[in-house]
């Protein structure tokens, strides 16, 4: 018997062990063709040679496979919750062979008295063999009976089982120390997630002549940090800003552009206000019966691409761009245009593929497309003739799904939008576009932005707030607190001015991304300055303290280097080891964002980080000094290289935040 394996060994620890179990095979079946002589020369073993040199082939295939991946996880964080997870699964299928899809329950302690992880599968499958198979078992015979199973592993220095069936779980503090080591050499590096995926992330998506306020904000800082975690993790990312730049509206503000500037086609119309202008010519075209009529065929004939209304319609796009630029330059935001003009020319085959499918309904003129299990139809036609945003919204999911191969999709919308959004998914996967087994297509919905006195967030006008106002007014309340603070006096101006963008555009940042994003939030300046609890000023002035003690003790960067390379980590003391493996959960906490794309997550993260930082530096001493004199007279360099390592992963947080941190503040 020949012992091929159709998979390829995927990214991580599991697919080492696959393709070490396949080359074990594999040698094995090797050795016993050479005993049957396939090696000689008889033409009757000719077969049997071709086999051998097959699974020769196969064999070194493996071997090297296994050498790339080794050394590409080298490098990576290994998330150390996946590999308990690897070790009990394989652990509960040992003692439970017939069991389909046992539950896999493998958390962080909340208390080091019961060990460093928790297995609660015993309960579940207590469950499971009561119901499929009637037998009544204890889950502290089956906790024993899994613990027995436990494969030899590099991770675990004991198990313990506890109450009714928990499996307490005490790490190996050779490994924390391996790992932690490592991190420091390599740097913080993506946790090995598999295959490189195409990701595209629609998100910010202001409407063209209206300026973006505070309703943009979430949707601009919740997707780039969504971005920036993708691609960290190793995934191919495109971000787009779907823009409203096409529909009647350009009718009308084309119209107006004509009588306010009729020299617009040879000298660039100077529009100061863009906001202003878009009211100005919506009042007209509310109360001049004229008006309104001119601004419709405008937009008859802005759609049959005449040039001079495409360039009317392209000078107040150009106008818009420059200014929404601002705020992404501020909130260092990327993101690539494409508009819903971008998809009009794809919008008349969208109706023809409906309606050869045979979705499509005629209603009053309209067509219309029933998607099961919602009320409200699409409507992809209007009786004009004119298409709508579903049509133009199907357009744009259709070209990302066939066009772009997106495996993951993802809308940062807000939560009103989410019926809409679901029918438009609803009605790809039914026209055959995606399945969603294989494409995920999320929409990850936020809530609104509330004022302090719990409503919508407004100016005292009534008026919504303007983003650029908002940006103004954070940086000078960042540089009100600086000044509080005396920082002006020991900064350099240059490093002032830094300190005061970092804390203002990632406060703001940050109070947003910190907050579950399906709820609302409130909008405090004061609570997100706060340099006290979980905020970016706290974090901020934190990791700035943090990189601080190298530097006070005289430990430049490349002595540290070194240090990582010579020095063993002691974790001896419990707040060491505390911090060690609190360092080490980031990469869990990245991939359970990647899953939920909840962002909070790292936030909170970062703040039980930075705290348990504070409980060792207050308990462990890094650079000790005599008191007398204040010279310094021991440097405990493994505690030095816990700090390096703390800063190291914060500041790969801040930056998947869209935070950036200080030296100085």
């Amino acid at each position: 018997m020949l012992y091929f394996f159709a998979f390829l060994c995927p990214v991580g620890v599991g697919a080492q062990w696959g393709c070490e179990n396949e080359i074990k095979l594999l040698t094995a079946e090797i050795e016993r063709l050479k005993n049957f002589g396939c090696l000689g020369v008889s033409p009757s073993l000719e077969g049997l040679r071709d086999e051998n040199a097959k699974l020769k082939y196969r064999l070194n295939f493996l071997q090297k496979s296994l050498q790339e991946e080794r050394s590409k996880t080298a490098k990576s964080m290994i998330n150390i919750n996946s590999c308990l997870q690897e070790i009990f699964g394989a652990a509960i299928q040992a003692a439970y062979p017939d069991l389909e899809n046992p539950p896999l329950v493998v958390t962080p302690s909340q208390q080091p008295k019961f060990g460093d992880y928790q297995c609660n599968s015993a309960m579940g499958i207590t469950q499971i063999l009561l119901k499929t198979k009637e037998q009544k078992v204890s889950p502290r015979e089956i906790a024993e009976k899994i613990s027995k199973n436990i494969p030899a592993n590099e991770c675990i220095e004991k198990i313990e089982i506890a109450g009714p069936g928990f499996i307490n779980i005490h790490l190996r503090k050779d490994f924390v120390s391996k790992q932690l080591s490592s991190l420091l050499m390599n740097g913080v590096q993506p946790p090995a997630v598999g295959k490189r995926k195409k990701v595209v992330v629609d998100f910010s998506s202001p409407n063209i002549a209206k300026e973006m306020h505070v309703g943009h904000l979430r949707s601009t800082i919740i997707g780039e940090s969504m971005c920036r975690l993708f691609e960290f993790a190793g995934y191919d990312v495109l971000r787009l800003n779907h823009l409203g730049d096409w529909g009647t509206q350009f009718g009308m503000l084309i119209a107006h552009l004509q009588d306010k500037f009729p020299d617009y086609l040879t000298v660039s119309p100077p529009i100061g206000d863009l906001q202003a202008f878009y009211k100005e010519s919506k009042r007209r075209f509310d109360t001049e019966e004229e008006f309104k009529k001119r601004a419709y065929q405008c937009v008859v004939l802005l759609q049959s691409k005449n040039p001079d209304f495409i360039k009317a319609w392209e000078l107040i796009c150009d106008v818009s761009r420059k200014e929404f630029q601002k705020i992404y330059n501020c909130l260092d935001i990327t993101l690539i245009e494409r508009g819903e003009s971008f998809y009009h020319e794809m919008m008349k085959d969208i109706v023809k593929e409906f309606e050869d499918k045979g979705f499509v309904q005629v209603d009053d003129g309209r067509k219309i497309v029933f998607v099961p299990g919602f009320p409200v139809p699409l409507t992809i036609m209007k009786s004009d003739g004119g298409y709508t945003y579903d049509t133009s919204d199907l357009a744009a999911l259709k070209h990302r799904l066939c066009e772009e191969k997106a495996d993951i999709l993802i809308y940062v919308v807000d939560s009103g939008q989410s019926v809409h959004l679901q029918t438009v998914f609803a009605a790809g996967q039914m026209i055959g576009w995606y399945d969603p087994k294989v494409t995920r297509v999320a929409h990850a919905a936020f809530g609104v932005v509330l004022g302090e006195d719990k409503k919508k967030f407004k100016t005292r006008s009534g008026d919504t707030v303007r983003l650029i106002d908002l940006l103004e007014e954070g940086l000078k309340r960042a540089m009100d607190k600086l000044r509080d603070k005396e920082r002006d006096k020991v900064l350099t101006a240059e490093e002032l001015k830094a300190a005061q963008t970092s804390v203002a555009f990632g406060c703001i940042k940050y109070a947003d991304l910190s907050h579950n994003r399906l709820n609302d939030y409130v909008f405090s300046f004061d609570k997100m300055l706060d340099d006290r609890g979980n905020t970016a000023a706290y974090l901020l002035y934190a990791f700035t303290r943090i990189r601080a003690i190298a530097r006070l003790a005289n430990i430049d960067e490349q002595m540290l280097r070194k240090a990582a390379r010579e020095e063993v980590l002691i974790l001896d003391h419990e707040k060491e080891w505390k911090l060690g493996k609190c360092i080490l959960r980031f990469p869990e906490i990245l991939q359970k964002i990647l899953d939920d794309l909840l962002l909070h997550t790292l936030c909170d993260y970062l703040y039980e980080l930075a705290t348990t930082f504070t409980e060792f530096y207050d308990n462990c001493y890094c650079v000790e000094k005599d008191r007398q004199s204040g010279q310094i007279v021991k440097v405990n360099m493994w505690r030095l290289l816990l700090c390096e390592a703390t800063a190291t992963v914060m500041a790969k947080g801040f930056d998947i935040l869209g935070i950036k941190p200080v030296q100085r503040m």
